[in-house]
């Protein structure tokens, strides 16, 4: 069975295994499902679902969500990206080009611009 929708493939999943923790290394319990946590995370993170609707095969969205926060909260998401985005050969590094558009009527504000008690403009 091939890898599912966003899912890590195993060259991106070799990258990320040792900086996560639960090895056999680690002083508490094992992460054997270090994996599949992480794919149910990417699988809510990129498809923009609520955490409810995480598909079962990942587990129960309430044990997943309970874990990402704990790993957020102790800062082993910033780890894992910090040591991500210092590779400088990095092919998956994003850059974000979200095009924003405001309502023609928001260019200006109500009545014009501001003036100061002294007739001075106010620079925002």
């Amino acid at each position: 069975m091939g890898v599912k929708r966003y899912e890590l493939n195993e060259a991106q999943w070799s990258r990320i295994a040792p900086l996560l923790p639960g090895k056999a290394s680690d002083p508490s319990r094992t992460g054997v499902d270090n994996r599949l946590f992480v794919n149910g995370c990417l699988w809510v993170l990129r498809s923009g679902a609520h955490w409810q609707d995480l598909p079962e095969r990942y587990g129960k969205w309430k044990t997943v969500h309970r874990r990402f926060s704990r790993w957020c909260h102790a800062g082993i998401w910033e780890r894992v990206f910090d040591a991500l985005t210092a590779d400088r050969d990095n092919q998956y590094l994003v850059i974000d080009s979200t095009i924003l558009r405001a309502h023609q009527q928001a260019a200006s504000g109500k009545g014009g611009p501001r003036i100061r008690r002294w007739g001075v403009p106010e620079v925002d």
